[in-house]
């Protein structure tokens, strides 16, 4: 008897630590983010809630104060400039993961071997919004570095993100679009673009302001740096940070 109450005490003792965090996340990431903080649970009892929307949209967010306790940045400039701004704290940021780009089309049958003649061909092509999201950013890297003689602003379609433009090539709306290599579906066609085409796409995760007395917070941010979660990492085609 005697044990079971000790016991008992302890799963009380340990709920009552857990915390709840609310995380903002880039959109390419949500997915591995999804599975990430379903083990994290498992594993501290702490709650994760996600948000997902594009970099650069998020962090407008967080600069009026939306209560974000976490950012899972797609880029490493965005933590920095919240850090500067007083919105994050600056020595908790590293990069959790580094991103990769693909030229992808739904059509199984279009040719993209020669990736310069592909998006000259092309009605559409779409990327995320180069403003608001690294993946766009670094997709107009690869077109000016290609030194495509022939685009031109109405061939390229912009979604607000990467999943939007994943989507817009999905629907038939672009022939053909820059998404991320974690979103590579089992159908169509791919050409994975060379990481000399673009700048990194280092992704680095910060502790905001808002959640600087978080525990499940700063918990999460230290576990990322954990085995179980860069297998995880790793498994949605990233390759894992710091």
């Amino acid at each position: 008897m005697r044990l079971i109450l000790t016991f008992a005490l302890c799963l009380v003792t340990a709920a009552a630590r857990a915390e709840s965090a609310l995380v903002a996340v880039a959109t390419n990431f949500h997915p591995a983010a999804e599975e990430l903080a379903e083990a994290f649970t498992a594993e501290t009892g702490h709650d994760l809630r996600l948000t997902a929307g594009a970099t650069g949209k998020l962090a407008a967010q967080i600069a009026n104060g939306a209560p974000f306790d976490a950012f899972l940045s797609a880029d490493t400039e965005t933590p920095l400039r919240l850090a500067a701004e007083g919105h994050a704290l600056a020595d908790t940021g590293f990069t959790y993961a580094t991103g990769a780009l693909l030229l992808w089309s739904a059509d199984p049958a279009r040719d993209l071997s020669d990736p310069a003649a592909a998006i000259e061909a092309a009605r559409h092509v779409a990327i995320a919004n180069p403003a608001l999201a690294p993946y766009g950013k670094a997709a107009m890297q690869v077109i000016e570095k290609l030194h495509i003689s022939t685009i031109s602003a109405d061939k390229i379609v912009t979604g607000e993100n990467i999943g939007q433009a994943y989507a817009l090539a999905a629907s038939g709306a672009a022939d053909i679009g820059f998404i991320a290599a974690s979103a590579l579906p089992a159908t169509g066609t791919a050409w994975p673009v060379p990481q000399n085409l673009h700048d990194p796409i280092l992704q680095d995760a910060i502790l905001l302001a808002h959640g600087a007395d978080n525990q499940a917070a700063r918990a999460f941010l230290d576990w990322l740096h954990s085995d179980p979660a860069r297998t995880i990492i790793r498994s949605h085609g990233y390759e894992a940070g710091e």
